[in-house]
């Protein structure tokens, strides 16, 4: 048979992860595949581990200490898998993702058509509304490659949902750890691409995870410029200033990471005016 590490990181979210993994143990089951769980505690204080543990015995729990965020959380879960077995597959689970009974066969059915050279990444909807796109993959202009029955081609991934071959894995390696919460995703699946793999969302939507309503606190004019510092440099800020230059030089250039980090503190210190 072969075997799938399902990977997944959190912290606090105790309702979200239950629910995640309720909808993951009631997948469609998959001829001749079985799966197991790893899921890094990233310093839960809200019982959520031990409801995991209690509910869902089956899953190893790979201890976080609260500043691993989710990249680093995600590395720390594959490390964990690689060096428990040659799994055949490698799946990127977010906790606040609701899979779709067929997400799982939906995507190991696309690697197949796909001779196992691509990356799968699955598409995800509102809950609010099906057929509303949420995360998925993106071209390289920032574009939604919404599903439409067929296999299409992308650059840059949401890492929610993302199934990694052993091949790619072997070739590829994991995700880098000197990305604290964002971007990982976004440079694991460009370094597939650099060497000579491809990435591909599924033909459907595979599940539902909801979008922040909010942009982060440093893009918003109505929080001081304080707070908006504070957030722009926090991990959870989704564009800290040192760790998007490292990932524009590696793979767009310095002049256009150069460009970026100036823009990013512009919009930090003028918000109202980039939002006209």
């Amino acid at each position: 048979m072969k075997s799938i590490a399902i990977l997944i990181t959190v912290h606090n979210r105790k309702a979200k992860t239950l629910q995640c993994l309720e909808h993951l143990f009631v997948q469609q089951a998959v001829e001749s595949y079985y799966w197991e769980v790893f899921l890094t505690d990233d310093g839960c204080t809200d019982g959520t581990v031990e409801a995991v543990a209690n509910q869902y015995p089956s899953v190893h729990i790979v201890q976080g200490d609260g500043t691993l965020f989710w990249n680093r959380g995600m590395h720390r879960a594959w490390q964990a898998a690689v060096q428990t077995k040659d799994y055949d597959y490698y799946l990127w689970l977010n906790d606040d993702v609701t899979l779709f009974k067929d997400a799982i066969y939906e995507a190991l059915e696309c690697d197949i058509i796909c001779c196992g050279k691509s990356i799968i990444c699955g598409a995800l909807s509102s809950s609010i509304n099906f057929e509303s796109f949420t995360y998925g993959g993106k071209t390289l202009d920032g574009n939604y490659v919404i599903p439409n029955g067929n296999i299409q081609n992308c650059s840059i991934i949401n890492g929610n949902f993302v199934l990694v071959n052993k091949n790619i894995c072997n070739n590829v390696g994991i995700l880098d750890p000197i990305y604290p919460h964002a971007i990982g995703d976004h440079e694991y699946g460009l370094r597939a691409i650099k060497y000579g793999f491809s990435v591909v969302t599924t033909r459907k939507y595979i599940g539902n995870c909801e979008t922040n309503k909010l942009p982060p606190k440093w893009c918003r004019n109505d929080v001081n410029i304080f707070e908006r510092c504070k957030s722009l440099y926090s991990p959870l800020g989704y564009c800290p200033p040192k760790f998007y230059f490292i990932y524009e030089t590696k793979y767009f250039g310095f002049h256009v990471a150069l460009k970026h980090f100036i823009s990013i503190h512009l919009r930090l210190l003028m918000p109202s005016i980039w939002l006209k």
